[in-house]
């Protein structure tokens, strides 16, 4: 396996990890509870998706 000959500079490195940073994922709102959920997901609160309930959510 061939091995660098040289280091790489601290400038080359962070320009490297510059893209490594975590994001905030999007948010959308739900049309029916109007609570913040992630994008093309179905609703974790109402349990509803493009106006058809998807899954079975347990009231507590």
């Amino acid at each position: 396996m061939p091995n660098p000959k040289r280091r790489h500079s601290k400038r080359r490195t962070s320009t490297r990890r510059a893209h490594d940073a975590l994001k905030v994922p999007q948010l959308a709102e739900c049309p029916n509870c109007h609570e913040k959920i992630r994008a093309h997901r179905a609703c974790p609160h109402c349990g509803k998706y493009k106006g058809r309930e998807v899954i079975e959510v347990i009231e507590t």
